[in-house]
């Protein structure tokens, strides 16, 4: 096979990974609740504005700078974004499932592909001086497996909208097919926002969608919640 990363990118992207994602809504079941979203628009309002003004900045980036971090063997550096990923995610509900996504998948990539970084990061993080983001974990091992950065980039953008696309149509509900329609749309937008984080200005990552946040922490005492987060 020419490409011969496809099946480990399609492998570490899959949303079916026994990770937990699908227990989590990142703020949208309280989006669903308020009535914000409510229809195919408003659902594929909230999911698009959430991959460019949220993921890009933040999940995103810091797969990118995980990934070359790893690049270099660089164990400093990934124990510095890990931390600015941590300070970064003011949500107890978000932080929790960042940490519980990126430690199981390391639990499932290391059985396929040992390294020292990987084990030297899980003692940081059974230390409690890292966290095991999944942002920070998912670039580690693209580059471990061979995928190239901006295949990763569009990958985790597409992991992300389809755990969005799905919760819409259970939460909202959305018919199936117009779920699948909101994922067919987003394809030129996941490619553009996979080719802009490859060269994002250090500075802008970390911005935050003050909006989301307030959201995801009034996720917390909702009265009644079928997800996580």
């Amino acid at each position: 096979m020419k490409n011969s990363f496809i099946g480990s990118l399609l492998h570490l992207s899959d949303p079916t990974l026994p990770i937990g994602g699908f227990s989590h809504s990142h703020g949208l079941e309280t989006y669903v609740q308020l009535n914000i979203v409510h229809d195919v628009a408003s659902a594929e309002l909230f999911i698009v504005e959430n991959l460019k003004s949220n993921i890009k900045y933040n999940d995103a980036s810091f797969v990118q700078l995980a990934y070359k971090a790893a690049a270099t063997n660089n164990l400093n550096e990934i124990i510095s974004l890990d931390q600015e990923c941590t300070a970064l995610k003011s949500a107890k509900e978000i932080r929790q499932a960042s940490q519980k996504l990126g430690i199981r998948l390391i639990k499932i990539f290391k059985r396929y592909k040992e390294h020292e970084l990987v084990s030297r990061y899980e003692v940081e993080i059974k230390a409690n001086i890292a966290s095991g983001h999944y942002c920070i974990a998912f670039g580690i091992y693209a580059f471990l497996l061979g995928i190239p950065l901006e295949e990763t980039l569009y990958a985790y953008y597409y992991n992300t909208a389809i755990g969005l696309v799905t919760n819409s149509v259970k939460l909202v509900p959305l018919g199936q097919l117009d779920g699948q329609d909101i994922m067919f749309r987003l394809q030129p937008i996941m490619e553009k926002l996979a080719s802009e984080t490859l060269i994002i200005d250090r500075s802008l990552v970390g911005m935050l969608d003050t909006g989301l946040d307030i959201r995801c922490m009034q996720h917390e005492r909702l009265y009644s919640r079928l997800y996580m987060s």
